[in-house]
């Protein structure tokens, strides 16, 4: 899911887990967060700015992970995503609506 905001604002940890990854190096996210919540489930967040975590930190669920970056279009956007069992699911079907 493709969300947009201003450059440099927060990025937040959808749930409390484990930072398992923190890089540049997969092609098309720039630079990237994901985070373990269980063992079947991952979230990701690409383009960010600014990365505020390191592998292997334990985050809770709102807490600040980095900063929005510029998403493929050159526009600020965040790149988010939730795994289950290594296969993209509907973040909808996570995430509480206020």
């Amino acid at each position: 899911m493709l969300l947009l905001g201003g450059l440099g604002q927060d990025v937040r940890a959808a749930a409390t887990g484990r930072v398992v990854y923190v890089g540049a190096g997969i092609r098309g996210y720039g630079n990237l967060v994901i985070i373990k919540h269980s063992d079947s489930l991952l979230s990701a967040y690409a383009h960010n700015r600014e990365v505020a975590v390191r592998e292997n930190q334990i985050v809770r669920g709102g807490e600040r992970i980095g900063a929005m970056g510029l998403g493929p279009r050159q526009i600020p956007a965040l790149y988010f995503e939730i795994r289950l069992n290594g296969r993209p699911v509907d973040v909808n079907q996570y995430l509480k609506r206020k």
